[in-house]
């Protein structure tokens, strides 16, 4: 019989070796912080900290850059990250009235997880597809052109995933 390892203690694990190729390497913080959160999924302050000792800067650095920067989450996501482009040209073109609807459908609002766990909602600005306003991202895939039918078909492929 096969013994179960505890779930967590396998993320610090792979938190641990990972950070090794960081330890004492400040400049590598994004990077190390970026190979944290594929591991977690997001980084918990427990995560930071361990990030903060690995590279020797101070705690107070890493949560200023975690924070700075939009591609990181200190809460869970969900399995698809839904992210709402509100530059100009996106709002212009109803933007925020998706956003809105996205929000209905998924019971949950940017920066925080459905329900389910299955969607996170994000916004952001200009993603460089303005002459295909408004626009959705999931993970790497531009969604163009959206609109209420689109999204909900969008939506139910994500599901299926």
């Amino acid at each position: 019989m096969a013994i179960k390892q505890d779930p967590e203690k396998e993320l610090d694990h792979r938190l641990a070796l990972a950070l090794e190729k960081y330890k004492g390497n400040p400049e590598l913080l994004i990077t190390a912080l970026q190979e944290a959160q594929d591991i977690f999924g997001y980084l918990p302050r427990k995560v930071m900290i361990h990030v903060a000792n690995a590279l020797t800067v101070p705690l107070a650095e890493v949560y200023s850059v975690v924070s700075f920067y939009s591609l990181f989450s200190t809460v869970p996501t969900g399995r698809h990250r839904i992210e709402v482009c509100l530059g100009t040209a996106c709002y212009v073109r109803g933007a925020e009235k998706l956003l809105r609807e996205l929000q209905a459908r998924c019971g949950t609002g940017p920066g925080k997880s459905s329900p389910d766990e299955l969607f996170s909602i994000a916004t952001t600005r200009c993603v460089g597809a303005c002459s295909a306003a408004p626009v959705i991202k999931t993970g790497d895939e531009l969604h163009g052109e959206m609109n209420s039918e689109r999204l909900a078909q969008l939506l139910e492929e994500l599901q299926k995933r």
